[in-house]
């Protein structure tokens, strides 16, 4: 079998193209996105923050606003200090997770397996647990056989093995008719 290499569906230059076409897109988006926040930014503190007329007040009156403008800044002082507390613990909570999701995946090795003897009780007890006392004897089952019955059975003569060799080959004199064929000579 030949191993054939394909060609590449786009080209290398093409991909440095697209590529770079990409970016240009992102750093286009970028730039529009961060105009579109200046943009809310701005709609935002005309809103909140109206334009101050200090033209025409008397001496009070702007000792008046001042009270008052000081009195709004404590207001969003303590909100921007409240929203500032809760970012902090969010942030350290998140850090802390993290921590911890990094130790759970490296803490956990698998173990390498050994073999453990285990006889059937045991197995029997954690699966059923400590309070079912059930005992599984497994020879009681098996059949008893005697030494005796075996030996009787083996043929009472160990004899040479070459003696009997037509019987137990199954060529049923061959072996004379091979012996008669050599001749007298041996």
């Amino acid at each position: 079998m030949h191993s054939i290499q394909r060609k590449p569906k786009i080209s290398a230059s093409r991909k440095l193209m697209l590529k770079s076409m990409m970016v240009a897109k992102a750093k286009e988006e970028l730039e529009q996105e961060a105009v579109v926040k200046e943009e809310e930014k701005q709609n935002y503190l005309s809103e909140r923050a109206p334009p101050l007329r200090t033209s025409g007040l008397s001496l009070a009156q702007l000792q008046d606003l001042c009270t008052e403008l000081h009195v709004k800044i404590d207001v969003v002082d303590e909100e921007r200090y409240d929203i500032e507390a809760k970012v902090m613990l969010n942030t350290r909570e998140i850090k802390d997770l993290n921590i911890k999701v990094l130790d759970l995946r490296g803490k956990f090795k698998r173990p390498s397996l050994r073999r453990v003897r285990v006889s059937a009780d045991a197995i029997l007890r954690s699966l059923l647990g400590s309070k079912h006392k059930v005992s599984m004897d497994l020879r009681a089952n098996l059949k008893s056989v005697k030494k005796e019955d075996t030996e009787k059975k083996r043929p009472v003569e160990d004899s040479d093995w070459r003696k009997n060799v037509e019987a137990m080959s199954g060529m049923e004199g061959r072996k004379k008719m091979f012996d008669a064929a050599k001749g007298p000579a041996q």
